[in-house]
């Protein structure tokens, strides 16, 4: 059996607009280290990661305690919505209602999943048998559960809105997935599972 255990990237710089470069706030900097402890005594063997700077600065704290190094794979990036949307909440949740919708230069939530998806099975087949962690985001990490689970929707993916570090294992065999469970970290005081 193959343990994922998705991450999705700590408390991000809403001052920076480049989605790429983002940065953690000093409160995101603290979780990642939490985060790190909490993995104490959890023997992950590989580190994966988006190559979006949140999701790295995320992990980078977990990599240094397991003496690992983060391979960055560009299709686990976040969603590329096209340009700044002032509204975003009803943009989401049309996407939701149509996997297909996207605006000029953006990408649909079904190319989200799709690349998504196949970089998952990329790990999982040079992975077997093996804990590895996944650095990913909101959207990214949304359209994996509704591939597996497709009654995760639009107000699933919105349960998820304030979730920084949030972290649910994943269980394989092979590629296919028997069961998940949601890793609850106390961010505040300091408690893991």
């Amino acid at each position: 059996m193959t343990e994922v255990y998705f991450i999705r990237h700590s408390l991000r710089d809403n001052a920076t607009y480049d989605d790429m470069d983002v940065p953690l706030t000093a409160e995101g900097e603290k979780r990642a280290l939490i985060l790190a402890d909490a993995f104490a005594n959890v023997s992950i063997e590989q580190i994966f990661s988006s190559p979006f700077q949140r999701s790295v600065r995320t992990l980078n704290p977990l990599a240094h305690s397991k003496n690992l190094e983060i391979q960055l794979i560009s299709d686990l990036r976040e969603r590329n919505v096209g340009h700044e949307i002032a509204d975003f909440w009803p943009f989401a949740k049309r996407q939701w209602k149509d996997f297909d919708y996207k605006l000029a230069d953006g990408e649909s939530l079904r190319e989200v999943q799709n690349r998504n998806i196949s970089a998952l099975e990329q790990i999982l087949a040079t992975s077997k048998n093996q804990k590895v962690a996944i650095g990913t985001h909101g959207t990214s990490l949304s359209t994996i559960l509704n591939f597996y689970q497709p009654d995760f929707q639009f107000q699933d993916f919105l349960s998820l809105a304030g979730k920084m570090p949030y972290v649910i294992k994943m269980d394989f065999a092979e590629n296919n997935y028997l069961t998940h469970q949601v890793i609850e970290i106390d961010y505040d005081n300091k408690k893991s599972y």
